[in-house]
């Protein structure tokens, strides 16, 4: 028993004395790609609104959307309750994370290949042969076809791995905001195609009263049938946007329950009161260094998609460079089991095995050569992902400056057309305007509430936009 201890610790001993010898690589040194975009978004009448007052560059510190958690942006406590709902439930998430847990696995599979593996083994053979019965009992402990890391070749398969681990727990950031992003953004149009049903609601029965009025006033011969076909094709137009707005609605809801991954609740809280003051979102100021772009998930995808491929680089180096594996065992063997730990039994072997690549019609160098050529595609990748990454969040920054402006013009409209329409009915009633103009009045005035109200949406999506181009609010602890 005390040889077989022996040759364990001296077996180990040997083993970790290998493995201190193996700690160089022969990865490229690593080093970011400059981003190839400005240093700051552009800025301009385009990006600032001439009707509100915007934030300084200072005072917009706190106010970040990168620095934002969803819950702090999204105001609305239905739509904070909508969005738990589908972080829950979402199944496009959940593949998401069973996806890092799948390559986390990979990357504990292939960091193991770096240590020895030892297993013990033991058999008792009994074996007759002319007449004359054989025992033998042996107990073994070894690691088999270990190899010895001299140059660095597991361990960039090692960071290889680990970096493909980051970046799908990047790419699972990614799809977390762009769910919360597509949450909001369906739940806004699910508001706004209400508000339009409820408007062109009102403008068919306003429709419908004015063609009653209008053919009992030509039944009593003081209007014309022109009046009344000219009512009835408003009515009719009227209604046909109500069937669109009310199929609208239905599938919005739809959208919605798919996007969630359950049926809405019940009981929801309150809807954020539209007519208040308060916005429905956090401030996002004006300002923005382009550098928080290296903060967005996609980008941080890519760049660990890049070091992946810088590691494989070092993995294809190392194939030029012998491989060395190592074969060892210790153990005991006896023909009786109460001799098999008696002096004299003891068994070990060592068996190195060295293969050096000589000739391989260029295979290693084809190998060398993809891989750089993948490192190079990669570059090209994350610049490309960071110009994207400018270009959406410079238009939903002057998206959102300019739907300001938009939507207060529209209020304008509202304004002033239901001041014309109120007008126009009146004269209408005294005589004193004809029909058409009491008509093109009612048509200016629907057509004025549908704008502002899709301009609303407009706005508000653009805010929801912004808050994903710039990378959402990437919580800590998975809140």
């Amino acid at each position: 028993m005390m040889r077989l201890k022996l040759g364990v610790r001296l077996l180990s001993l040997a083993l970790a004395s290998i493995a201190t010898l193996t700690g160089c690589t022969l990865d490229p040194h690593y080093e970011r790609p400059a981003a190839p975009v400005a240093a700051a978004y552009p800025q301009g009448d385009s990006y600032e609104s001439t009707t509100a007052v915007q934030k300084t560059a200072a005072d917009t510190s706190k106010t970040l959307a990168v620095d934002t958690q969803w819950r702090t942006f999204f105001r609305d406590p239905r739509l904070q309750r909508l969005i738990q709902i589908a972080l829950d439930n979402n199944r496009d998430l959940r593949v998401a994370a069973l996806n890092v847990a799948e390559y986390e696995a990979q990357y504990r599979i292939t960091r193991a290949a770096l240590a020895p593996s030892i297993s013990a083994s033991g058999s008792v053979t009994r074996e007759r042969t002319l007449g004359t019965t054989s025992v033998s009992n042996d107990l073994n402990i070894g690691t088999t076809s270990w190899e010895i890391d001299f140059f660095g070749r597991l361990r960039s398969l090692k960071r290889q791995a680990l970096e493909n681990y980051l970046s799908t727990e990047a790419s699972r950031q990614s799809t977390r905001i762009s769910l919360i992003a597509t949450v909001a953004t369906d739940y806004l149009t699910l508001l706004s195609d209400e508000r339009l049903l409820k408007i062109t609601q009102d403008t068919v029965a306003a429709d419908q009263t004015t063609y009653d009025v209008t053919k009992r006033i030509q039944e009593l011969g003081n209007s014309s049938l022109l009046d009344v076909r000219q009512a009835q094709n408003t009515l009719a137009s009227a209604q046909a946007s109500l069937a669109s707005y009310r199929r609208a609605v239905a599938q919005d809801r739809n959208n919605l329950v798919a996007v969630l991954g359950a049926p809405i609740p019940d009981n929801l809280p309150p809807a954020f009161d539209q007519a208040s003051n308060t916005s429905m979102f956090a401030d996002i100021g004006a300002g923005l260094p382009s550098t928080l772009l290296t903060r967005r998930p996609d980008i941080v995808e890519a760049e660990h998609a890049l070091k992946a491929a810088n590691a494989n680089v070092g993995v294809a180096r190392a194939a030029f460079f012998p491989k060395i594996e190592l074969t060892a065992t210790a153990g005991t063997s006896s023909s009786t089991l109460s001799g098999l730990f008696k002096a004299g039994t003891g068994a070990w072997a060592f068996a190195p095995t060295v293969s050096l690549p000589i000739f391989d019609y260029g295979s290693n160098k084809a190998s060398l050569d993809v891989a750089k050529i993948e490192k190079n595609i990669e570059i090209a990748d994350y610049e490309s992902t960071i110009q994207t990454a400018f270009k959406e969040v410079s238009n939903a920054l002057t998206a959102h400056a300019t739907y300001i402006d938009q939507v207060i013009a529209d209020r304008d409209y509202v304004t002033s057309a239901q001041s014309y329409y109120t007008l126009a009915q009146a004269r209408y009633k005294a005589g004193t305007d004809s029909f058409l103009t009491f008509l093109d009045a009612q048509r200016t005035l629907y057509t004025a509430q549908q704008q502002l109200a899709s301009d609303s949406l407009s706005q508000q999506t653009s805010l929801v936009t912004l808050y994903k181009a710039l990378g959402g609010g990437v919580e800590q602890g998975g809140e």
